[in-house]
């Protein structure tokens, strides 16, 4: 059964404020460095740390040996929870806006509820979850606004949006795959995944875009807090909220992204908030506190 307390609310609160932070901090390090040797360079740096600090800890990883089904799955978990989705973002930006690509993250929530109800015990789905998730999303596709659907007129933009959603549902699909493995070390967990989308990512970025161009002295200081806090950090923050509260608890921080990367950019950038910004934030937290019901009276009932 997940067990939700408040470390799990601050994690995730915490998941929402880095992940988006990172929007900002990626358009300046694309002023310096191609697509897809970004997502390779967030997530090479990300591997290297999460290594040393496995080492340290004596390279624990499952309490049993495995299984070749959990083997199977432990390598679609490193595949699909970052190397899978980064390339089919990048591949999909080229052709859709960037609100059809931020409503498609916040899917990912509404994507998990069903397949954890048939893969999770203790995650069923019921009346009231559904209605606080469909809620929340309806908050975030009015916070986006006229983006949200608004075509770009590209030959390829039902591809792109195709491969948008692909990246949602990768994401909604390894939450609830890892929630499944067996009792494991999640430090070693997260060192594991990383090193299996590094190798894919890497691969793919010689393949696409050839070898890694020169860098200046700022992109690669950009580079390296990149793979260090949003990816290493915020992907281990990921791993200890799914296998102690569950990919559904989880699933709440696709609806905070937005709000806190519409937040910082008005603070950070002095971008305009949109008028809707109210209404979409009361619909994100009606949703949120809807769907998690039982686990806010739990917390505040010990209080």
């Amino acid at each position: 059964m997940p067990e939700i307390t408040g470390k799990s609310w601050a994690m995730v609160g915490a998941l929402g404020l880095v992940w988006g932070a990172t929007f900002l901090v990626m358009s300046v390090a694309l002023e310096g460095i191609t697509p897809f040797w970004l997502a390779a360079a967030r997530i090479g740096f990300a591997t290297l740390l999460m290594l040393a600090i496995w080492g340290l800890r004596d390279f624990k990883l499952f309490e049993e040996p495995l299984g070749n089904a959990n083997i199977f799955n432990l390598l679609v978990i490193g595949a699909l929870s970052s190397a899978v989705p980064f390339m089919l973002l990048s591949w999909g930006l080229q052709s859709v806006t960037s609100g059809f690509a931020g409503v498609s993250m916040a899917a990912v929530a509404l994507m998990v509820l069903p397949l954890a109800h048939f893969m999770v015990p203790g995650e069923r789905l019921n009346l009231r979850k559904v209605i606080g998730f469909v809620i929340g999303f309806v908050g975030v596709v009015l916070l986006i606004g006229g983006q949200a659907f608004e075509t770009t007129g590209n030959v390829m933009e039902p591809l792109g949006r195709l491969a948008c959603l692909g990246a949602a549902g990768c994401y909604a699909l390894s939450s609830v795959q890892m929630r499944s493995l067996p009792k494991v070390d999640p430090i070693g967990l997260n060192a594991v995944t990383l090193l299996i989308g590094a190798v894919i990512v890497i691969a793919a970025a010689f393949w696409v875009e050839g070898a890694p161009p020169a860098t200046d002295r700022k992109t690669f200081y950009v580079l390296i807090f990149l793979g260090l806090v949003p990816t290493a950090g915020a992907s281990l923050l990921r791993v200890l909220v799914i296998r102690s509260a569950g990919p559904v608890f989880m699933s709440l921080v696709n609806y905070q992204v937005p709000v806190w990367s519409v937040a910082l950019g008005a603070l950070i950038l002095s971008e305009p908030l949109p008028p809707s910004l109210l209404m979409a934030l009361s619909l994100i937290l009606c949703g949120v506190a809807l769907s998690q019901y039982g686990a806010l009276r739990r917390l505040f009932g010990r209080g």
